[in-house]
């Protein structure tokens, strides 16, 4: 175990963590929401700050960061866990372990009465050795080099839970000369957040939903804190992208995805948007997958709303993937899924009427 980042000590042995807005207080031998930060002797430490899950080689485009040195690839890699409890993870299977692996459910009584504030469990029964590899930042950097990666990727689970170990292999990756990026639910507290950027080069945000009521039923969380980190990562300049996941009869309207449009497009029309199908998973099976006709259509209110770049996603060969010129309708990045076919940008610029693409090494 190494003693976790951004908690305070308080009395009776307690600590409050700091890290994501749960701010879970948690007892002598307890674990926070994200089941990764344990209290031993009034002290908070991450089970995960050293070992890694999940290591892989995949292109940029798979992250989805399209205008991000499209073409390259990243070194993905993850750690158990997670500080949503989303009941259509993809990545359920390592993302909910620590709450999976529990006799019973982790604070299952308590989070059925939708307080967000009590849902920090006592799990101190599970004893499981957390799995993974063994790593220190020195080697994932080193790997990530030797696999001819220009970026690193926290990916796959939640980076923010495991943040000391992101934030030290992202440090070296910079002295290294690679790129860091971060693939996020956004559910992060102000500081970490603020220094995660010093270190981070480009992110991509799920905005799940566009409503309140939507994103505590399916993801246990308040909505507000994901708006002001993706306000922050805008702000702070790291390039930015949005995913949504269209999940039919659940922020599929036409109303919800105008208004998670005009909230991209009121920070920049130049933010990417990648609107993706749906396919059924962990608890949410009986949901079909997201008709084309639907994610067809969000890209046109996403278009409407101003935004420049819209793409959707799970959907290889449909056409969506390609980036165009917003100006004259040249295509000039062409995609198969997540495989880069072609790329016309020339300096950052359309070759045909010399409009500026937005994006970082573009070309």
């Amino acid at each position: 175990m190494q003693e976790a980042r951004f908690y305070d000590r308080l009395e009776q042995a307690r600590v409050q963590c700091r890290l994501c807005p749960h701010d879970c207080v948690i007892a002598e031998g307890g674990r926070g929401v994200c089941a990764v930060r344990y209290n031993s002797g009034g002290r908070l430490y991450s089970l995960v700050a050293d070992r890694v899950i999940a290591r892989t080689l995949d292109p940029i485009e798979k992250k989805p960061l399209f205008h991000f040195y499209p073409g390259s690839t990243a070194y993905s890699v993850a750690a158990l866990g997670c500080n949503l409890r989303c009941n259509f993870c993809q990545n359920w299977e390592i993302s909910q372990w620590p709450r999976e692996a529990l006799p019973t459910r982790i604070g299952s009584e308590r989070e059925k009465s939708g307080d967000l504030d009590v849902i920090c469990p006592d799990v101190a029964r599970l004893t499981d050795r957390i799995p993974g590899d063994g790593v220190t930042p020195a080697q994932v950097v080193r790997a990530a080099r030797n696999a001819g990666a220009r970026t690193i990727a926290y990916t796959f689970t939640e980076p923010t839970i495991y943040y000391e170990l992101a934030h030290a292999i992202a440090c070296e990756a910079r002295v290294a000369g690679l790129f860091n990026a971060v693939v996020t639910n956004g559910y992060i507290n102000e500081a970490p957040q603020r220094e995660l950027c010093r270190v981070i080069d480009a992110v991509n945000v799920d905005l799940k939903f566009f409503r309140e009521e939507s994103y505590r039923h399916f993801s246990r969380v308040k909505m507000a804190p994901v708006l002001d980190a993706i306000r922050r990562y805008h702000a702070l300049g790291v390039w930015l992208e949005i995913t949504t996941l269209v999940i039919p009869g659940v922020n599929d309207s036409d109303e919800e995805l105008r208004e998670i449009a005009a909230f991209i497009a009121s920070l920049s029309p130049d933010i990417p948007w990648h609107v993706s199908r749906f396919h059924a998973a962990y608890e949410l099976q009986r949901v079909p997958p997201t008709p084309i006709a639907r994610l067809q259509r969000a890209v046109e209110i996403g278009r409407h709303a101003g935004l420049r770049y819209v793409y959707t996603g799970n959907l290889p060969g449909d056409g969506g993937e390609h980036t165009q010129c917003h100006r004259c309708g040249k295509r000039l990045v062409q995609r198969h899924g997540f495989h880069l076919l072609a790329n016309h940008v020339r300096h950052g610029d359309c070759p045909d009427c010399a409009t500026p693409i937005a994006g970082v090494g573009m070309g």
